[in-house]
This record gives structure tokens, C-alpha cells and sequence, in this order.
């Protein structure tokens, strides 16, 4: 349920609301809007009854709220969520491209393709300093050594970082290092890292399972903000599928159903969808059409010799064209 305040309500008034919200054994979310603050009621294992809130002085208004996800729905908050990063929005209109090698190799690499996208107009810089693969005998990345190169690309380039954290423990870092948080396909249902990245404060990109239904990714979303970490950006990167034409099915829909069913901003990330180089520019324009919030491309200035996922990487005069084409369908999102 969202008990909706009268815009002129007292401090005083809503903390009357929270703390009938509390004694009823619930737990209580205040969410300040534009205008008014909406309190939602959580953690409550069945309906709760309207009338025990709309009499209370300032309670205009007692909805109860019909999706399982409570938080992320577009019931919950009818204004689009914007992420607010430093000098840079995400949402409601604030297109971002993020752009970056699979892998942190070197400095040296990293420098080179930093300075190449950002060239192209890339505002965010990815690059995995922990890699979870399929393989235990993959690369598996740089760690703390990876994240402070991503440190350095910030302070040389300017460009925010986005990078994933793949349990507890390296997710206290990558809170320390990056910008906003990835948590991967792999990891969208580890619960207790979701609560654990609510708990940051930071901005938290949820990529979905590779499996994962709508509802799915949704609840997981839910256990982020659950934990009163309301910055979650999500990501389609693509869903497992009978065909070999592609590594995965980018799921175009998804994104207006986003749009419709949340407020949240939603991504695309056709590279880990497409899994080849040449299909990762018609995806892209096909979920800027779509009405992505952001595209996350992966780029490598050498490709041939990446670490891991070469083959869907771009090459830098590929991202630079690619980053035109985005502009002429977007052309006011920047």
C-alpha cells in the first residue's frame, strides 16, 4: 500500500503515518516526491485496510499497490526515476552511453580506449576489474589491481565508472571505486548481494538473468530497494534462445514494458546480446528506438587480443560512427 501525504503535510504528520505503520508490525519507506511524500507500507503479508490511515491529518490519499514488486512499480511512483551521478543524469530523458573493454587489462589499455570513447562522447567508462566466467580457467580479472586503473581512467578522462562486483567482498571495493555498482546476469538473484548493494547508497545497475522473467528481474530490483536505495538502473543484456545466430535474444519488448509496469530507467547492452561485432550497431539503434534510457557498449582498441569477449567488442572508428548514428535517432536526449 502508498499512503500519499497532502503536499503541505508536517514532519510531524508523517512520522504519525510511519509510526502507525510500524506498530501495525510493517515496515515503512517514506519516498519525498516533486510535490508531496508517499509512504510505502512493506513487509506486510497480506492486504492492509485503507481505513486505518485516510482519517489521519495529512493522509490524502491510501492506494494499495497490486505487484508483488512494491518499490519498482510504476504504481508506487508515477514520475520516472533520474539517477543522479556526479555532473551526469540518467533517466527521463537524460540519455547516457557507457563504453569500455569487457576487461581491464592493463593501464595502458584502458587509458587508450577511455580517451577513444570519450572522444566519441561516451560519459561513462566500463571495464570489469572481477570477472565471473563460465570457465574457472578464464581470465578472471585484475580485482583490486583493475579498479585502481579505473580510478586513474577517472581522474585522466573525467569519465564516471561503472564496473561489477561479483560477491561481498569485492563489492565493498568496487563501492569504493566506481561510480555505480553492475551487478551481473550471473548474480541477479544472489539475494544477499542485492541487499548488500541497496545498502551502499550507490547507484546499482541490475543487468537481468539470462533466464529471468520480467516479474524476476523486477523482485530483484525490489531486494535493492528494499534496502532504501532507490538509484537502480536496469539493464537488458539479452536472454538465452534456441537460435545460434546471435550469443542471446535481446529483448526489445522488454523496454516499453519497462517503461509502462516501472519508473525505473532502463539500458541495453547489445553486445553481451549479440555476441558478434557485426550485429552490436543494429541492436543498438534498435533499442535507442525503443526507448532505452542508455546503451552500454563494449569496445577494445584491440579486439583480437582481448582477454575475454573480443569478438563483440567494437573497434574505436566503429564507436565513433556508431555514436553519430545514436545522435541522429536521439537527437535531444544529450
Amino acid at each position: 500500500m502508498l499512503i500519499v501525504m497532502d503536499r503541505d503535510a508536517t514532519d510531524a504528520q508523517i512520522q504519525a503515518v510511519v509510526a502507525k505503520i510500524e506498530s501495525l508490525g510493517f515496515e515503512a519507506q517514506p519516498m519525498p516526491g516533486g510535490e508531496r511524500v508517499a509512504i510505502a507500507i512493506l513487509r506486510n503479508p497480506g492486504p492492509v485496510d485503507p481505513a486505518l490511515f485516510v482519517d489521519m491529518p495529512g493522509v490524502i490519499q491510501a492506494i494499495p499497490v497490486s505487484r508483488p514488486y512494491k518499490l519498482v512499480s510504476r504504481e508506487m511512483n508515477r514520475e520516472d526515476t533520474v539517477i543522479h551521478l556526479p555532473g551526469l543524469d540518467l533517466g527521463r530523458g537524460h540519455f547516457v552511453v557507457i563504453a569500455g573493454p569487457c576487461a581491464v587489462e592493463s593501464e595502458t589499455q584502458a587509458m587508450t580506449i577511455a580517451l577513444s570513447v570519450k572522444a566519441a562522447g561516451a560519459q561513462i567508462f566500463r571495464g570489469g576489474a572481477y570477472k565471473p566466467r563460465t570457465s574457472p580457467y578464464s581470465y578472471q580479472g585484475m580485482e583490486k589491481a583493475g579498479l585502481k586503473i579505473l580510478k586513474r581512467v577517472r581522474e585522466e578522462t573525467g569519465l564516471l565508472i561503472v564496473t561489477e562486483a561479483v560477491d561481498q567482498e569485492s563489492l565493498k571495493l568496487v563501492a569504493e571505486y566506481a561510480d555505480i555498482i553492475q551487478i551481473g546476469a550471473r548474480n541477479m538473484q544472489n539475494f544477499s548481494l542485492l541487499r548488500c548493494a541497496g545498502r551502499t547508497r550507490k547507484p546499482v545497475m541490475l543487468k537481468r538473468g539470462m533466464y529471468a522473467t520480467l516479474d524476476e528481474w523486477f523482485m530483484a530490483a525490489e531486494y535493492i530497494m528494499s534496502e532504501g536505495n532507490s538509484q537502480v538502473i536496469l539493464c537488458e543484456r539479452g536472454v538465452r534462445t534456441i537460435g545460434e545466430h546471435a550469443r542471446n535474444l535481446l529483448d526489445l519488448a522488454t523496454i516499453p514494458v519497462v517503461h509502462r509496469e516501472s519508473h525505473l530507467p532502463i539500458i541495453a547492452d547489445p553486445s553481451h546480446a549479440a555476441g558478434r561485432r557485426d550485429l552490436v550497431a543494429p541492436l543498438a539503434r534498435a533499442a535507442v528506438a525503443a526507448g532505452a534510457d542508455g546503451l552500454m557498449i563494449e569496445v577494445h582498441h584491440e579486439p583480437e587480443k582481448a582477454m575475454s569477449d573480443g569478438a563483440q567488442s567494437l573497434y574505436p572508428d566503429q564507436f565513433h560512427t556508431l555514436m553519430k548514428e545514436i545522435k541522429g535517432l536521439n537527437p535531444g536526449g544529450w
